[in-house]
């Protein structure tokens, strides 16, 4: 029998339809595979991948036309320019956008999870400082929120902060998957000791969470996923009520929504993680994918799974209104030869 090609994955009729319908694309972040994959609608029946390398990637933010990136030790800012993409020299009149990188900082190795643009910066969830920072081209990072229980900024990973929610500019909600305050003291009891936090008050609203993941706040209230036991779970933050909205026998991260639907991210556990031991087998075995969730009834109604090259999902964002993107990573010279002004872009011949 011969071996599937990288990147092929199976998806259900709905899936593809959900795409076309709501005319969007997805872009998802695998750290384990070191790549940001672009996944287009080619028809009501079928899809179209595009992997690009970005390595360690892990959180992923839009504003506008701008996307950020969070790989192993930068985050790399990149910007569509629809007009580059329309001219691409290697398919001209194909893509209907094209993010290419304009700007990289250097941040070191933070382990940084979340990232989502506020009013003032761009805000990231340092999971190694156990913090949340601005990163600007000041300095490698800037603290701005640590949780109460976390006595000195420092390179230890303490209680495994990661997931970030914002309201109105600014973070709101986060997760993590304990309150201690000593080198890694998550570890131990890590599918049990999960909490959601508000950073307003500092207060724990919800506790004993199963590795609680991708917290975002919708209009409904406040949606965090239980990656150790496959639950969307709906939170009311001013009692701490908890609703389970739907449940999956997998490992849930990653979680974005584009009218009553919802984009859940699936990952294929690590048999040889010393982590992810204490969890579950029924929450071990599925594939590497995309969940589509309708928000109204709770029904999966959509589903992509990977047979090769993706075992592990950190984020997902919807791209509206592109049927067909591109994204260039900083791995190759091409993203160098697409020239943008205030007023005019160039593809520039490249030297031989």
């Amino acid at each position: 029998m011969s071996t599937p090609p990288p990147f092929s994955c199976t998806y259900s009729s709905g899936f593809a339809a959900v795409l076309h319908q709501l005319n969007l694309s997805l872009a998802l972040s695998t750290y384990q595979a070191g790549k940001v994959i672009l996944i287009s609608p080619n028809d009501v029946q079928s899809i179209i991948q595009l992997p690009r390398s970005f390595g360690k990637a892990m959180g992923l933010a839009l504003r506008a036309d701008q996307m950020a990136i969070a790989t192993l030790d930068e985050v790399i800012l990149l910007r569509n320019s629809p007009d580059l993409a329309r001219h691409y020299p290697k398919k001209p009149g194909v893509y209907d956008a094209l993010y290419l990188p304009r700007a990289t900082f250097f941040t070191g190795p933070l382990d940084i999870h979340d990232l989502e643009w506020g009013h003032d910066g761009l805000y990231a969830v340092n999971t190694s400082f156990s913090c949340i920072c601005r990163i600007d081209d000041q300095y490698n990072f800037t603290p701005v929120w640590q949780p109460p229980f976390i006595s000195k900024i420092a390179a230890e990973d303490r209680c495994h902060l990661n997931g970030m929610a914002m309201h109105s500019g600014r973070p709101a909600y986060v997760t993590a998957f304990g309150t201690g305050d000593t080198p890694r003291s998550w570890r131990p009891a890590v599918t049990t000791n999960g909490v959601v936090m508000d950073v307003g008050t500092g207060q724990i609203i919800s506790r004993d969470l199963a590795m609680p993941h991708s917290p975002r706040l919708y209009p409904e209230g406040l949606f965090v996923l239980l990656s150790a036991r496959g639950t969307l779970l709906q939170i009311e933050p001013a009692s701490g009520a908890q609703t389970e909205i739907f449940q999956y026998p997998g490992f849930l991260r990653g979680l974005d929504r584009y009218g009553d639907y919802l984009f859940i991210g699936v990952s294929r556990i690590r048999p040889t993680s010393k982590t992810f031991s204490q969890i579950d087998d029924r929450f071990k075995a599925a594939p590497a994918g995309i969940l589509v969730v309708h928000l109204p009834t709770g029904q999966l109604v959509g589903q992509l799974s990977y047979q090769t090259s993706v075992e592990e999902i950190y984020d997902i964002k919807v791209l509206p209104g592109l049927r067909r993107p591109n994204i260039m990573s900083t791995n190759t010279e091409e993203h160098k030869l697409g020239l943008a002004t205030p007023t005019a872009t160039y593809w520039a011949v490249p030297k031989t």
